[in-house]
């Protein structure tokens, strides 16, 4: 069986998460305390016992799901034997999650991917007015579709597909002007659903230029190896390794969509007939069935899906 090993964005934190993992291995104990120390904050604290409104600012947000990740992947290598460029043929994440991705494949150091994160989140945050900016949902849409309401909603201003995730499952990223006229055209092209999003900033769209700047700066002075294994790009949907093309692409991927339904119909061509979603929640392994049908998927995210994972192999 081929495997692609894929990683949870943004949405899928919740308070306690990481918390079983840090009282049964010490190992992931060390992965938090050293996100901890790269932060100069208890960010476990905060996973573990909130508030939830805390932990879902941006910045505190990005960090805490690339943690509770590695730490998930740390135990199935150093406790499980585990070993990821062995029995993964592919890795993705979703937005942030190609973060967590590139962390547990050895391409950037856990304290530097943290760093790394808390930058992108409050640079995302800073990058648009509160309120000037939003995000929808349009249920029921193909791709053509949403393009076409997104292009009646502009009318001069920025209105972008901020993620392709699913058939059917297209998000709205820009001005909170044009994102409201976009979700009345998607409504009078057929959406079943058209509904805005409670978001801090609009992700994945021309807004965030700013951001992206000041990740190009950060990723000069930000030490990169090739993956173990390579990594299928949020911004292209094909699998990249150059270090210096993949930082490229994280730039990018700021105001670009999240073409995660071509993600995983490229690793279905690409031979990968299980997604394994390591980290907080189901939400990626859920979109399976609506992507590929050929394809399955679980998640890993607390102790007892480590062992009945560690058991399969």
């Amino acid at each position: 069986m081929a495997r692609a090993f894929v990683f949870p964005g943004q949405g899928s934190q919740t308070v306690g998460m990481g918390k079983a993992l840090a009282e049964a291995f010490s190992t992931a104990r060390e992965v938090f305390q050293e996100v901890d120390d790269a932060l100069n904050q208890k960010l476990s604290t905060l996973m573990f016992e909130g508030p939830m409104e805390d932990l879902t600012l941006t910045e505190n947000t990005q960090p805490a799901l690339m943690a509770n990740s590695v730490a998930i992947m740390r135990v199935l290598e150093r406790d499980g034997g585990f070993d990821l460029g062995l029995k993964a043929t592919l890795i993705a994440g979703h937005s942030l999650g190609e973060y967590s991705a590139l962390a547990a494949a050895g391409a950037f150091g856990l304290a530097d991917t943290a760093r790394l994160l808390k930058l992108r989140g409050q640079a995302m945050q800073a990058a648009v007015p509160p309120g000037a900016g939003s995000m929808a949902a349009l249920l029921g849409l193909d791709l053509a579709a949403a393009q076409q309401a997104a292009k009646e909603g502009a009318q001069g201003e920025c209105c972008d597909i901020g993620n392709d995730n699913a058939p059917g499952q297209v998000v709205l990223s820009g001005a909170t002007a044009a994102v409201e006229r976009a979700i009345e055209a998607a409504k009078a092209l057929g959406a079943k659903r058209a509904i805005m999003l409670s978001v801090s900033a609009p992700f994945h769209c021309a807004l965030l230029q700013p951001a992206a700047d000041a990740m190009e700066r950060a990723f000069e002075t930000t030490a990169m190896s090739a993956p173990v294994v390579p990594l299928v790009s949020n911004v292209t949907a094909a699998a990249v390794a150059a270090p210096d093309e993949i930082k490229a692409l994280l730039v990018r991927q700021v105001t670009s969509t999240v073409r995660w339904r071509e993600c995983v119909l490229a690793m279905g061509e690409a031979g990968v007939d299980e997604l394994v979603e390591v980290g907080a929640g189901k939400v990626l392994s859920g979109m399976v069935k609506r992507i590929n049908r050929d394809m399955t998927a679980r998640n890993i995210e607390g102790p007892a899906d480590i062992e009945a994972f560690l058991k399969s192999f």
